[in-house]
């Protein structure tokens, strides 16, 4: 049981995952960007940038995420779509595929409710268990009228 509980739940995150993204991965294009640190205004700090260009139009997107980690000058794949290319990501399985807040609510909902499966299964009532041992299933005919 509990493999099959996990393998279905596997599955439709993946799914999730498949069709909740933006930009769209179907519709999206892919162009390769380079790494650039940039001094953050709020508190001097460096953060990771990506600089990537259409045509003649050059464009900036964000490149830290948790757990990511990306250095001056590393080219790295950054996914857009072609109608706002302002909104692009950096293409990767760790922030686009994958997203730490969605792993971790959908793993705590899907703890939460195997554990309530699990504790109205466990413990049936003396007359549920009765009626479990006296069923007998009534016999069939070989084919149907």
């Amino acid at each position: 049981m509990y493999r099959s509980i996990s393998i279905i739940y596997i599955l439709l995150y993946g799914c999730f995952v498949l069709f909740a993204r933006q930009p769209d991965f179907f519709d999206g294009e892919v162009l390769s960007a380079t790494i650039h640190l940039a001094k953050d205004s709020a508190n001097n700090a460096l953060k990771p940038i990506a600089n990537f260009s259409i045509g003649a139009n050059k464009y900036t997107v964000p490149a830290s995420y948790p757990l990511r980690s990306v250095s001056e000058g590393n080219v790295v794949k950054v996914i857009y779509e072609s109608a706002n290319p302002k909104k692009a990501v950096v293409y990767s399985v760790w922030g686009y595929w994958i997203l730490w807040d969605e792993l971790l609510v959908s793993s705590v909902i899907y703890l939460i409710l195997f554990q309530v499966a699990v504790g109205i299964t466990s413990n049936p009532t003396p007359e549920a268990l009765l009626e479990q041992l006296e069923y007998k299933p009534k016999p069939k005919s070989r084919y149907s009228d």
